[in-house]
């Protein structure tokens, strides 16, 4: 646990994206109740697809980025989830979620992580499964007037050689993401 806490500091306390992002990936929300429209852009790591319309809405969220050929499974797969903002706060959320983890996989580890955005307030949650596979989870807030919360999540295998390359790539994604109302393409 202190080997992958320490990967996580190093890879959490970055606070900008270097270079830049040979691609984008972009998710989109229609207006709904008062919910206005939106429009989510995050880099996408070279090498790597974005996609928010075959493969992302076929296990129901709104974009994933994945390398290599589409697999299926969950593994060294970068998801984005958006949802109306129903909860209190960001805190809520993180507690909500690591609940429901737990109650899942009891024997589970769980760290808290602040990143820095500069656009909005996110936390990160990694859980070490007892099932040996680890999952990164950060959730954002781009503020009441979105009238909608974010999370981007990556699950890898315990034992990974590439955890902290996987590590660094998912958090550019994650604080190069950018939020606007309104929805564009």
């Amino acid at each position: 646990m202190r080997r992958l806490l320490g990967i996580l500091l190093l890879a959490f306390a970055g606070t900008a994206v270097a270079g830049g992002p040979p691609g984008e990936a972009i998710a989109t929300g229609k207006p709904d109740g008062g919910i206005p429209g939106w429009t989510l852009r995050a880099p996408t790591p070279a090498g790597w697809t974005a996609d928010c319309c075959t493969y992302a809405r076929a296990i129901g969220v709104n974009a994933v980025i994945y390398q290599g050929e589409w697999t299926g499974e969950p593994y060294r797969v970068m998801v984005l989830n958006v949802w109306p903002r129903k909860l209190a706060s960001l805190d809520a959320e993180l507690d909500a979620d690591r609940k429901r983890y737990l109650r899942r996989d009891p024997a589970a580890r769980v760290g808290r992580f602040p990143v820095r955005h500069h656009g909005m307030p996110c936390e990160a949650l990694v859980f070490q499964g007892s099932d040996q596979v680890d999952d990164a989870v950060v959730f954002c807030d781009p503020g009441k007037r979105s009238g909608i919360r974010l999370s981007w999540s990556m699950s890898f295998k315990d034992a990974d050689p590439q955890r902290a390359a996987l590590l660094d790539a998912f958090m550019r994604v994650v604080v190069g993401t950018r939020y606007r109302a309104g929805m564009s393409r």
